[in-house]
C-alpha cells in the first residue's frame, strides 16, 4: 500500500527587495523559501561565512602547517561515499597546492574495513608510514581507530560534519561544525565543505607566516569537487552551501572542472553548459557512489585525482559500468523488499509507523538506496539491513527518514534505553547508519518502533506534495523554464520549484513499458508532458490535476518546454 499524498501549496511569503531584472516568478519562489534579498537567493563567494567562526581551525591548521614545513607524510583518509571521495580529492589536491610534498590518500573498503578509520584500516595504513592522518567526512565516531593510530605515534586531525556522540575521539584536533558550542552558523556543511574551509584557514595561516608573498594559491579551483560532494550528500542547501555549489557549477558549466568530473558528465550523457544540481544528484553522484557501494571507492577517488583526460575517461567508463550493476542489484533488492512488505500485510490499509527490513542475501553497500526507495513509497522511517559480509553475524543498517523525525536522534534514544542493542551508529536528521548483531535485530525492531510511535504524529505521517501554485498560460515559455533551471541551485532545504494545475488531456501514449507521454491543453496552446513510471495499465482520465516541474525540452530544442509530472490525480 502507498499512502495517499496530499497536494498542498506552499505559503506565499511577503515580497523582499529584488533587482528589477529578476523575473517576478523567481522573486516569489525565493521569498517562499525564506530569502528576502538577492544575496540570500543567489549568493556569491563573497558572501561565504568566514572560517574564523569554525572552532578547531587553529590547532588543525597548526598541525598541517607544521607537517608541510617539516616535510612530514600526510595521509588523507577518505570515506566510501561521494562526499567522502570528493573531500579526499579536495584534501589531497589542496594540500599539494599549499606546498605539501608528501601527501598520500587511503579509503576504507566497505566489506574489508567497515566504516571510517577503523583499527583494521589503521593496521593497513602502517605500510605507508604516515606522520599525520587527516580524516575527511568521518572520524567523529571513530574512537577505536583513532586510539589505534595514536598508539602507533601518529598525529590525527579529524575533519567531519556528522553529529558527535557523548564523548569525542582522542584526536589531536577536530574540525566539525556540529561540535557542542561551535559558533559556525551553517551546521549543514558537507564533509567536503569542512575540508575546503580547513584549506582556506591553512592558506591564511601560511600567508600570515610569510610563506606566500601574495594571496596564495587559488583554492576556488577546487569548488567543482565541493559542489558535487555537497549536492550528493543531500545536506541542506542553506545560503552558505548554495554559494559553494553555485561557484562549483559555474566552473563545471565553463568546462573548468577536473578531468574526472568532466568525464563523468560526458559518460552520463549530461551537458556541461547547462549542468544543474539535479544532474549532480541523479547522474554524477550515483556513478561515484557506485564504486564505494559495490567495488572500492579508491577507483572513484582516482578518477577525481587524475589530471590525464584520457585516463579519466577510462575510469569514468568503468564507474558507469559499476553503476549499471548497482542499479540491477538495487532493483532486485527493492523488489525483494516490496514482496516482503506485501507478505507481512503492508498491502493493507493500515501502515506501521516505521519499517525495518532485512534479507541475508542483500548487499550492505546498497541497503541505503533500498531504504530510500521504500521510504519514498511509504512515507515512513525505514531501516534496511544486510550482513556486514557474506555469512557474517553482524548486520549493517542504513536508515532514511521523513521530515519531523530525526533519525540519528532516534537511534540515540534507542541506544540510551537499550545499550546492548546497537554496536555503533551515526548520521544526520534524515539519514544514518548503524551496526548490530543479527540476534539483536528483533529486539531492535521493537525498540525502534516503540520510539517512532512515541514521536510520530498523524500529521507527520501524511505524505505531502508541495506546490508553488499555478503558472499562468503565458508563463509556459522557454524563457521562464530557463530562468527556473538557472535560478538555483535547488535541492535539499531549498526545493526545486514545483507547480500544480488542472489540464485537459488532449493526447497520451505509453513510452517504453511504464512511462506516460501527454499533450495538455494550456489556453489555446499545447504543452508536452512526461510522467515517469506513470503507466498503471489504465488510461488517464480526460482531465487531470497534476503537480509538475517546468523544464526546457533540450531534446526538441528551440523554444520547446515540457512538464515533468510529479503527482497526478483526477480533476
Amino acid at each position: 500500500m502507498k499512502p495517499v499524498a496530499r497536494l498542498r501549496r506552499r505559503a506565499v511569503a511577503a515580497p523582499g527587495l529584488w533587482p528589477a531584472h529578476l523575473p517576478p516568478l523567481l522573486a516569489r519562489l525565493y521569498a517562499a523559501r525564506g530569502a528576502t534579498v538577492i544575496e540570500q537567493a543567489q549568493p556569491k563567494l563573497a558572501h561565504l561565512l568566514p572560517p574564523d567562526l569554525l572552532s578547531g581551525l587553529d590547532p588543525a591548521t597548526r598541525l598541517l602547517a607544521d607537517a608541510i614545513q617539516r616535510n612530514r607524510h600526510i595521509v588523507v583518509v577518505g570515506d566510501f561515499d561521494c562526499d567522502g571521495a570528493t573531500a579526499c580529492a579536495v584534501g589531497v589536491r589542496g594540500l599539494r597546492m599549499l606546498g605539501a610534498r608528501r601527501v598520500s590518500h587511503a579509503v576504507p573498503n566497505r566489506i574489508v574495513h567497515g566504516y571510517g578509520l577503523s583499527p583494521a584500516l589503521v593496521d593497513e595504513l602502517a605500510a605507508l608510514k604516515p606522520d599525520l592522518l587527516v580524516t575527511v567526512d568521518h572520524g567523529i565516531a571513530c574512537h577505536a581507530g583513532i586510539r589505534a593510530a595514536k598508539a602507533r605515534g601518529w598525529q590525527v586531525l579529524v575533519t567531519d560534519h556528522h553529529l558527535p556522540g557523548d564523548t569525542l575521539p582522542p584526536a589531536d584536533a577536530i574540525v566539525d561544525p556540529n561540535l557542542p558550542g561551535d559558533g559556525f552558523p551553517s551546521k549543514s556543511l558537507a564533509g567536503v565543505g569542512v575540508m575546503f574551509y580547513v584549506l582556506l584557514a591553512l592558506r591564511r595561516r601560511m600567508r600570515e607566516a610569510g610563506v606566500f608573498t601574495g594571496p596564495g594559491p587559488d583554492l576556488a579551483v577546487l569548488l567543482d569537487l565541493v559542489a558535487v560532494g555537497t549536492v550528493a550528500d543531500l545536506v541542506a542547501l542553506d545560503t552558505n552551501n548554495r554559494a559553494l555549489v553555485s561557484a562549483g557549477l559555474r566552473r563545471l558549466r565553463a568546462g573548468q572542472g577536473c578531468p574526472g568530473l568532466r568525464a563523468l558528465i560526458e559518460v552520463s550523457g549530461r551537458s556541461e553548459k547547462c549542468l544543474t544540481a539535479a544532474d549532480i544528484g541523479f547522474a554524477i553522484g550515483p556513478r561515484l557512489n557506485a564504486a564505494g557501494r559495490l567495488e572500492d571507492m579508491a577507483v572513484g577517488i582516482e578518477c577525481l585525482l587524475t589530471d590525464d583526460a584520457a585516463h579519466a575517461r577510462e575510469i569514468a567508463f568503468t564507474l558507469n559500468e559499476i553503476n549499471g550493476a548497482r542499479r540491477a542489484v538495487q532493483q532486485q533488492m527493492t523488489d525483494d523488499a516490496e514482496r516482503a512488505l506485501a507478505g507481512v500485510g503492508f498491502a493493507t490499509d493500515v501502515l506501521p509507523v516505521s519499517v525495518c527490513l532485512y534479507d541475508p542475501e542483500w548487499h550492505p553497500g546498497v541497503v541505503g538506496l533500498v531504504a530510500s526507495k521504500i521510504k519514498e513509497r511509504l512515507h515512513r522511517p525505514v531501516i534496511a539491513f544486510a550482513p556486514a559480509e557474506p555469512g557474517a553475524t553482524s548486520l549493517r543498517g542504513s536508515a532514511r527518514s521523513i521530515p519531523g523525525f530525526h533519525i540519528r536522534d532516534a537511534l540515540a534514544a534507542v541506544a540510551a534505553r537499550a545499550p546492548d542493542l546497537i554496536d555503533r551508529f551515526g548520521g544526520h536528521a534524515m539519514a544514518a547508519g548503524l551496526t548490530l548483531r543479527i540476534d539483536a535485530l528483533q529486539a531492535f525492531r521493537r525498540a525502534f518502533s516503540d520510539h517512532a510511535q512515541s514521536v510520530l504524529t498523524p500529521e507527520l505521517l501524511q505524505a505531502d506534495v508541495v506546490s508553488d501554485g499555478e503558472l499562468a498560460p503565458e508563463e509556459f515559455t522557454r524563457r521562464i523554464a530557463d530562468a527556473l533551471r538557472d535560478g538555483g541551485p535547488w535541492g535539499q532545504g531549498f526545493p526545486e520549484p514545483q507547480f500544480d494545475g488542472e489540464f485537459e488531456v488532449v493526447d497520451w501514449r505509453v513510452v517504453g513499458t511504464k512511462h506516460l507521454r501527454y499533450e495538455f491543453a494550456v489556453g489555446r496552446a499545447r504543452v508536452n508532458a512526461i510522467e515517469f513510471g506513470g503507466w498503471t495499465g489504465a488510461p488517464p482520465p480526460s482531465r487531470v490535476r497534476i503537480a509538475y516541474r517546468l523544464e526546457p525540452d533540450d531534446y526538441r530544442g528551440g523554444d520547446a518546454v515540457q512538464l515533468v509530472v510529479c503527482h497526478r490525480e483526477s480533476a
